[in-house]
């Protein structure tokens, strides 16, 4: 049912093809156990990341409205803003973004290379912000002074997720689903980070339909269980909705909250020894933000016999090149 819902709405076709499901052969014997990994750090836009698979459909409804600046928000170093930036650039369009400190810090790495050094490359116009407690509010002020100044904004909210955007990773579900199925294993589990909750709702929405016995736990990259679990629980409702579906019965968020301290944008020991085991075992690269607090998680999962048998699928949804941005955290 999911899938010829999904087939009536508009996206850009950006992806190109499907990414890799690949086992990472030195890391299982490692850790003794099979770990797969969804290469969606590999999609071709700006160095990669899953935040083209909502913007396939959300640039696709920009396009239709007639709008000429893409407008949205993030942490300083935010992978989302990278990539809006790049489609942005890609498609002729303006793009303004509001940029917040989430760590206060002064470092000029962070202030200026990795991913803020990148939308100085696509001309996008950044705004930097106090904090952005109160995004909706602030982009639909910064909607109305563009549309003063005779600009068509089209508004990406933070992360791409909104039940348009998740569209995105409803898509990918689908397309994991066929991988796993053409692979013939009996997987444990699909690991992902879990923000700004537009990549964990989509995917756990299609697999909950399709895979109703594999779970997917989202690893949480800012919020405890308690802040998360309303965001992912509602953001697939209204995914569902949009759609025409209700959500299956074997829906269910599966959060670990156990690894994102400090905070978000923050890397622990745990993050920066996960992101320094993948590249010395695999020659890839996580990223202290997001991928690397979710594998710290997976690994830590292992140890604790958190997961049924079989192999796990990482979810890896890119994030790169924050590294530049983070040189002091791996000296």
């Amino acid at each position: 049912m999911i899938k010829q819902q999904l087939a009536r709405f508009h996206r850009l076709d950006l992806l190109g093809s499907t990414t890799a499901l690949e086992k990472l052969e030195r890391l299982s014997s490692w850790i003794g156990r099979d770990i797969y990994v969804k290469r969606d750090d590999t999609t071709p836009l700006a160095m990669g990341g899953n935040k083209l698979r909502k913007l396939e459909y959300l640039a696709a409804d920009a396009l239709a409205q007639g709008a000429d600046t893409l407008i949205t928000a993030g942490a300083i170093q935010s992978n989302h803003v990278r990539q809006t930036a790049a489609l942005a650039a890609k498609l002729g369009l303006g793009c303004v973004a509001l940029l917040e400190n989430p760590i206060g810090t002064e470092d000029p790495s962070y202030l200026g290379n990795g991913n803020r050094l990148l939308l100085e490359l696509f001309d996008a116009k950044v705004e930097l912000v106090e904090n952005l407690d109160q995004a909706d509010e602030q982009l639909q002020a910064l909607a109305a002074r563009l549309r003063s100044n005779g600009k068509k904004p089209y508004l990406v909210p933070i992360g791409g997720s909104n039940a348009l955007g998740a569209l995105g990773y409803v898509r990918a579900g689908l397309e994991l689903a066929q991988q796993i199925e053409d692979s013939g294993l009996e997987f444990a589990a699909v690991v992902l980070a879990s923000g700004s909750a537009g990549t964990h709702s989509g995917l756990a929405l299609a697999l909950s339909e399709v895979l109703p016995q594999l779970p997917v736990i989202g690893v949480t990259v800012s919020r405890s269980d308690e802040n998360q679990r309303p965001k992912v629980q509602g953001l697939a409702e209204r995914t569902a909705e949009l759609l025409g579906v209700t959500l299956p019965d074997s829906f269910n968020v599966q959060l670990w909250d156990e690894y994102f301290a400090p905070r978000y944008g923050e890397p622990n020991a745990g993050t920066l020894a996960a992101v320094k085991l993948l590249a010395s075992q695999e020659g890839l690269l996580l990223d202290p933000v997001y991928t690397g607090k979710a594998m710290a998680g997976l690994l830590d999962g292992v140890g604790r016999q958190r997961f049924n048998d079989g192999p796990i699928i990482f979810l890896h949804t890119g994030g790169a090149p924050a590294l530049f941005a983070y040189p002091g955290a791996f000296a």
